[in-house]
């Protein structure tokens, strides 16, 4: 552990504004000049603001998304005698980043494709299961795994967001439907998808989107609780045909839009800000928080010409909660162009700050700052790295960050610190107001950035515009690589949002420690990469309890009371972008299916053994084919292979899914010179050519996608 932290606290009174324009129209510090005369009264009555002490209803337990549990039967006296009181395998190798939610008994649990369980909290009994049957091509548009995030809960509804644009309420007691709604149509030309948890604020349920490396226009959707109406919508980028929208936005529309170039492919492709993870709320002051997602292209020069802020980007904008029209905004990155993300956890809290208290809004995002503003009026109250970085020189007067000329890259590559990956990701971040420190997973890296010559976007695909992979800017590339791998490290940290600094830090082996929870006896919870959940003194760092989980827990966890006992539960899922970027490697561990893991103090129960040949199955090939590819590959498989090789590439004499990195390399010739004649596969070249062969392949990729883990 370490409690030390180089460099400088910068702190301003004044807010941060992107551009002459948004003083002009709106102004960043532009509060609600009146909140409703009953909005505390409200609040104090929502069971969402002031859960029952032993329950976890949202995803961040209540509407401060502190992650505080007020619970004390577990303590660091006797957590070492937290044992395993029940679990549920969920029979999939891929990433399950739920935080669960408990209620009356019931802890509510949802995996990939939004398969949502509900079990008897006690026992681990299944009362019910619901499958939205979430349609696997959507899978494609999922960036990291086809996750979700968590549920919501209202009265007697459970509500998923499924990865294909629905929101659906569940009755909480039975799975049955109440009611379906669409934050999205099928038909659009964007790349859409929902891997975030929705939020229920009040009287409506508010849900973002993700697939802003593919292509979107991100916007936040408010809709009614009890019947599934939309009730506002806000675009956080301009709209692209420069016509109002017919929405809440439109009022912020010209202001958005003073930030992009007249010419540009963020009209093709949405611009992106897309709100794929956290989204916050305010009672008292009527806010809903939106954190937003990186640019689309993420290269600066194809997306916007170099020129402007960009706005919504890598921000976060205030709306009021009634008509979802804009009331400030924060923007972290200008001109975003390194996959940096303003998504993370944002937390609630007064804090007594230069002798004042102030309402404050707590993030720390991907860019490696941890900052500190005023939830009322947007106010840039503080910032300050908590990892290496190169791209900030400060922050002016007014709380907007100098950004390094040094990070904006050319058709040379350059070093970028942080790394894509960030140096806080979406990874649940707790606070105890007991200690006043906030505890978050970091990891600290970088990545060498470049432009690629006269690149062209690819619909419904990754879409960053990143090169310099070859000749000159390769050789760069692979020196400037070495660097970025000399700095790579990670930890837990405590971080002291008043005085800007490190209380303390726990080493962790590397990327994808998972989220994090904290009780008012002063433990930390919190899944680590060395496969292990585990509990810290929340004022030292002090390990003490270490539990083997067989699978990196990368979900937040949560702790109820349930009949006098107090139990902690955890999704051990490891996956998601992490997880790719391992397994890519070659260096992922071997690791069970996916499981749901119960503690009490006195459990018993043991898990099975690990087989020494444990691991995930192969991973496919990355889709690189275009839809309309993939399209004519599934015409001629059922055409001619789905006789052998089963309907949908499932089953048959030999599985296409899980053909593994060898197999898939000699697929054209397996196909089309019959190099498994002798296994009885024989040559296909008299009714296949060589374009329809590579469109079965794509096929045959796009399933093992769709499918791989399940």
């Amino acid at each position: 552990m370490e409690s030390d932290m180089n460099g400088r606290s910068y702190k301003r009174v004044l807010c941060a504004t992107t551009t002459a324009i948004a003083l002009t129209l709106a102004g960043c510090a532009t509060s609600r000049a009146d909140a409703p005369a009953n909005a505390q009264a409200a609040s104090a009555q929502d069971p969402l603001a002031n859960p029952a002490p032993g329950e976890w209803t949202s995803d961040g337990r209540d509407y401060t998304a502190q992650r505080f549990s007020p619970l004390t039967q577990i303590n660091a006296e006797n957590v070492s005698e937290l044992g395993l009181a029940w679990y549920a395998d969920l029979d999939t190798y891929r990433g399950v980043e739920a935080t669960p939610l408990y209620a009356d008994g019931v802890l509510y649990n949802t995996l990939a494709w939004n398969i949502t369980t509900a079990y008897d909290a006690a026992t681990g009994e299944v009362l019910w299961t619901y499958d939205p049957r979430t349609p696997r091509e959507f899978g494609r548009f999922a960036c990291c795994e086809p996750v979700s995030r968590g549920l919501a809960m209202s009265g007697n509804k459970v509500i998923i967001a499924t990865l294909d644009g629905r929101l659906i309420a569940l009755d909480k007691d039975t799975g049955a439907e109440i009611w379906t709604s669409r934050a999205f149509p099928l038909d659009t030309q964007y790349a859409y998808s929902i891997t975030g948890a929705p939020r229920v604020f009040g009287d409506k349920v508010v849900v973002g989107q993700s697939g802003g490396d593919l292509g979107v226009r991100g916007f936040a959707a408010a809709f009614d609780v009890e019947t599934g109406e939309q009730v506002w919508k806000f675009f956080l980028t301009p709209n692209p045909d420069d016509m109002p929208d017919g929405e809440a936005s439109d009022s912020a529309n010209a202001m958005m839009r003073a930030t992009w170039s007249d010419e540009g492919m963020w009209r093709q492709l949405g611009g992106g800000a897309n709100p794929w993870d956290a989204i916050a709320y305010d009672p008292e002051l009527n806010l809903v928080y939106v954190g937003t997602g990186n640019s689309v292209p993420h290269v600066r020069y194809y997306r916007s010409n170099d020129e402007g802020d960009n706005l919504f980007v890598c921000s976060i904008v205030a709306l009021d909660a009634d008509s979802g029209e804009y009331r400030w905004h924060y923007q972290m990155n200008p001109g975003e162009e390194w996959d940096w993300t303003c998504t993370a956890s944002m937390i609630s809290a007064d804090l007594t700050i230069d002798g004042e208290e102030r309402k404050v809004l707590m993030q720390a995002p991907k860019n490696g700052f941890f900052y500190v503003l005023d939830r009322e009026t947007g106010e840039f109250i503080s910032a300050e790295a908590h990892v290496y970085q190169n791209w900030n020189e400060g922050f002016d007067e007014d709380g907007r960050p100098i950004t390094s000329a040094a990070v904006r890259y050319t058709e040379t590559p350059m070093l970028v610190a942080p790394g894509p990956g960030g140096a806080h990701n979406w990874f649940p971040m707790a606070y105890s107001p007991r200690t006043g420190l906030a505890y978050f997973p970091a990891y600290q890296s970088a990545f060498v950035h470049a432009r690629q010559p006269g690149w062209q976007p690819q619909p419904f695909r990754s879409n960053s515009g990143w090169g310099g992979y070859t000749g000159e800017a390769g050789r760069i590339r692979a020196e400037l690589m070495d660097e970025a791998n000399a700095v790579e490290a990670a930890w837990l940290a405590a971080w002291d949002p008043v005085r800007q600094q490190l209380a303390w830090k726990v080493e962790l082996p590397r990327h994808g420690n998972g989220g994090v929870f904290v009780t008012a006896s002063d433990l930390v919870f919190e899944g680590t990469t060395k496969q292990t959940f585990s509990a810290f003194d929340a004022r030292t760092g002090d390990v003490l309890w270490e539990y083997p989980t067989q699978s990196a827990p990368v979900a937040g966890g949560i702790t109820y009371m349930l009949d006098g006992v107090q139990y902690v539960a955890i999704n051990a899922g490891w996956g998601g972008g992490a997880a790719q970027i391992e397994r890519g490697a070659g260096i992922e561990m071997p690791r069970a299916s996916a499981r749901l893991l119960v503690f009490r103090l006195g459990g018993d129960l043991v898990l099975p053994p690990l087989p020494e040949d444990a691991s995930s199955p192969p991973e496919p090939p990355r889709l690189r084919a275009s839809e309309e590819v993939v399209d004519r590959g599934r015409q001629l498989f059922q055409q001619t292979c789905a006789v052998c090789h089963g309907q949908n590439a499932i089953g048959g004499v030999a599985d296409l899914r899980h053909m593994d990195a060898d197999t898939h390399g000699r697929f054209n010739q397996i196909v089309l010179e019959g190099l498994y004649l002798d296994k009885g596969m024989a040559s296909f070249s008299d009714i296949l050519s060589e374009e329809e062969t590579n469109a079965i392949h794509a096929y045959v990729i796009a399933r093992a996608n769709e499918d791989w883990g399940r």
